[in-house]
């Protein structure tokens, strides 16, 4: 939109003679307001880029947006164009019906850069959907900071940060970068429970290649930096990627659909078609007896959940560990996973955060939480050591300890030392276990505890090869027989695997009603 354009109302107005001319020169202003600049349009269109009020028709149920401060804009005097909206589109709509709150940065206009009116309007939206209880989508496109503003425009961002905190455990907060988002806006994303990136659009940067290159040399693209991908895999900011806008906006509404809408209800039900009693013979077969034979966990979920359906959070980030959202039994639950596909499902430092947030997640929004555990261990090494296993480690433990929703352990193959623990043991609290009859539960795997254990007897005797696999032998059947846990009630029962959808849907319904028993506290102090 045109400088002339916005300044074109004050006059249209002034010169109205009657009521209806009033209501004619309203709908052509809005009119045009919505419609925006055309060349801006085709610029935005010509980078595969949707138009923010675009991006919002997609999202949002068909005519359920309502817009607040379309025709908000900068205070007299301020150093830039007086644009209708000031870059950024804001209102309400719902998403399979159900109410949420909306902020979409429109990059056509100053480039979506945040100012003091800018920064109010998000304020607003976010004021409201914390008043309101109802979820918060954040559609960002933006350059930055405005410049011509000075420090008002970091007094906006600041604003922000503040209501995320408020936010934060009260509502889904949802981010979506569809554009650059650079500099000091790049903390908004990662205080929110969810962050969607687009391959070849996203950017995310505190620090841009131009700057890099200037400080210390390097030389860097925008994609290499801070595209989808590098958050994907690398830094772990992405939760979801997408190929395209239209198919990341799709799976935005699906998120939501498996959320509350704030802390205080429980996410919602669905009716199904799946049986609840329905067994899974497949599982048999999908799990191989020896514990040094992989298998890929996630056909495990698929066949214990509902419609084989479940959306991977974090997929390409710490792949050792699956943590996904899914339904069972037409509700939804927070599935963690150990990966024996990768790095045999072994525990280490981005796994443990990138759990630790899951069920942070999902006991926030009274979500159940379900643990399938094949885990050899934390990872050894004195890399591993010396950047923080023990303190990254702790915030597994921390969280799953801290977590009041039902909580379901299933032991699928293995769980060794101390990572047994942290995968939500019933001695950290687990409501109940179940454990599969190829279960082996132990402080370590049979010969590392034969070579620490008998370590001076083997080098003593004549053939230590063969009392080796003769001690092996009565280790295992003494101590990490498949019932040896349950005989000690750390195992609720053993089952078979075809059951298990069966038993745990049961788990489930039992512990719907379960209310938590909380200290009083302020908050507590979670490793760093």
């Amino acid at each position: 939109m045109s400088e002339q354009l916005a300044d074109a109302a004050p006059d249209a107005v002034r010169h109205a003679a009657t009521t209806r001319d009033h209501v004619r020169r309203l709908r052509e202003f809005r009119k045009r307001a919505l419609r925006g600049d055309e060349l801006a349009t085709e610029r935005q269109h010509a980078k595969g880029k949707l138009t923010a009020r675009q991006r919002l028709e997609h999202l949002l149920d068909s005519g359920s947006f309502t817009e607040f401060d379309l025709f908000r804009r900068p205070s007299p005097g301020s150093p830039v164009p007086a644009y209708c909206t000031d870059g950024v589109v804001t209102g309400a709509g719902t998403v399979h019906g159900r109410k949420v709150f909306v902020v979409a940065q429109d990059f056509r206009i100053l480039g979506g850069s945040l100012g003091e009116a800018h920064a109010a309007k998000i304020h607003k939206v976010m004021d409201l959907a914390i008043a309101a209880g109802a979820p918060l989508v954040a559609l960002l496109d933006s350059g930055g900071a405005r410049i011509q503003e000075g420090v008002t425009a970091l007094a906006g961002y600041g604003g922000i940060f503040r209501r995320n905190v408020r936010a934060s455990g009260v509502i889904p907060q949802i981010s979506v970068v569809l554009g650059p988002c650079a500099g000091g806006a790049a903390y908004s994303p990662a205080l929110t429970d969810f962050t969607f990136l687009v391959r070849n659009i996203s950017h995310m940067f505190v620090t841009g290649p131009d700057v890099i290159k200037t400080v210390t040399g390097e030389s860097v693209t925008h994609e290499e930096l801070g595209g989808a991908q590098v958050h994907a895999a690398t830094s772990g900011v992405a939760s979801f990627v997408s190929d395209d806008e239209a198919t990341c906006l799709d799976d935005v509404r699906h998120l939501i659909s498996l959320l509350p809408s704030n802390s205080h209800d429980l996410p919602p039900s669905y009716e199904t078609d799946d049986p609840a009693d329905r067994r899974c013979p497949r599982l048999v077969d999908i799990v191989p007896a020896s514990p040094k034979v992989p298998y890929d966990v996630r056909e495990v979920i698929a066949e214990i959940v509902d419609d084989a359906e479940f959306m991977e959070v974090h997929e390409h980030w710490a792949e050792n560990l699956v943590c996904v959202l899914a339904r069972m039994g037409g509700r939804t639950v927070g599935i963690l996973a150990n990966q024996p596909l990768v790095r045999a499902g072994v525990l280490d430092i981005d796994t443990s955060q990138k759990g630790a947030r899951f069920v942070q997640m999902c006991d926030a929004f009274s979500i159940p939480l379900v643990t399938l555990v094949d885990v050899p261990g934390f990872l050894p090494g004195v890399d591993q050591e010396h950047d923080g296993i023990i303190r990254h480690g702790a915030k597994l433990l921390y969280a799953y300890c801290n977590a009041t929703v039902p909580r379901v352990q299933v032991i699928l193959r293995k769980a060794y030392g101390g990572a047994y623990i942290a995968m939500d043991s019933r001695s950290i609290g687990a409501d109940l276990s179940f454990a599969w009859p190829i279960n082996e539960i132990a402080v370590m795997g049979a010969e590392a505890a034969v070579g620490v254990i008998y370590r001076k007897e083997l080098a003593a005797v004549d053939d230590p090869e063969q009392r080796r696999s003769q001690l092996i032998a009565e280790y295992t059947e003494e101590l990490m027989h498949p019932y040896y846990a349950s005989e000690r009630g750390l195992v609720d029962d053993v089952i078979d695997p075809a059951d298990t959808r069966v038993v745990l849907i049961r788990a489930l319904e039992l512990l719907s009603d379960k209310r938590p028993e909380l200290m009083p506290r302020k908050h507590g102090n979670p490793p760093a």
